[in-house]
């Protein structure tokens, strides 16, 4: 006789629910065992770190993240890369009742999102949830001003960088994709380069 033991999800979490110790950032924590986690798939502003200052609703972000996940239970879901060039392990996270933390920061206007390859398992998802909230000036879309900027995207890394920007120069002809501002671009789901826009709004 063969038996056949069938783990419902809620047990399946059980084993491989980690304890969040705190939160580093906007889109960073650090779990009981010390392993530092990076969200997947979003960017959250910078909160002020060595003698950079903190990036407009860096410290709102930094609030909300802290507010979803200190002290909580988390389950870690990974992609094609585990680990980031700083070896934090890459995860998307989620709640014991099932909420996507990655998720609801860019919904709550706290993070943007940020194509990075190859980890795009949930690339849609969290696109429509910053079109949530850029449609309804959530969070860091509020007050836009949709100044005229001539950008350039890359299809491939889904990156925009400005007209001058040596790496945007290097996109090859079948990739480019220009944008005349910001918000055109987040709306299509680019990200801003960081080498030539170190803030995701001026």
């Amino acid at each position: 006789m063969v038996l056949i033991f069938i783990c419902s999800g809620e047990m399946g979490f059980a084993q491989d629910r980690h304890a969040v110790r705190w939160v580093i950032d906007g889109d960073t924590l650090v779990l009981e065992d010390g392993r530092n986690v990076r969200y997947i798939g979003i960017n959250a502003p910078e909160i002020a770190h060595k003698d950079e200052k903190a990036e407009p609703f860096g410290n709102f972000a930094f609030r909300i993240n802290k507010k979803l996940v200190q002290g909580k239970k988390i389950r870690l879901e990974t992609d094609y890369e585990m680990h980031d060039r700083y070896g934090r392990q890459l995860a998307y996270v989620f709640l014991e009742d099932g909420t996507f933390v990655n998720e609801s920061l860019v919904r709550k206007g706290a993070a943007y999102c940020l194509p990075i390859n190859p980890n795009h398992k949930y690339d849609d998802i969290l696109l429509r949830a910053q079109h949530r909230a850029m449609d309804h000036a959530r969070g860091i879309w509020q007050n836009w001003q949709k100044k005229p900027e001539r950008l350039l995207g890359n299809k491939n890394s889904r990156k925009f960088h400005r007209l001058a920007c040596p790496f945007g120069k290097k996109i090859k002809n079948r990739n480019r994709v220009y944008f005349s501002n910001r918000w055109e671009a987040f709306k299509a789901g680019f990200a801003p380069g960081k080498k030539c826009i170190k803030q995701f709004r001026d």
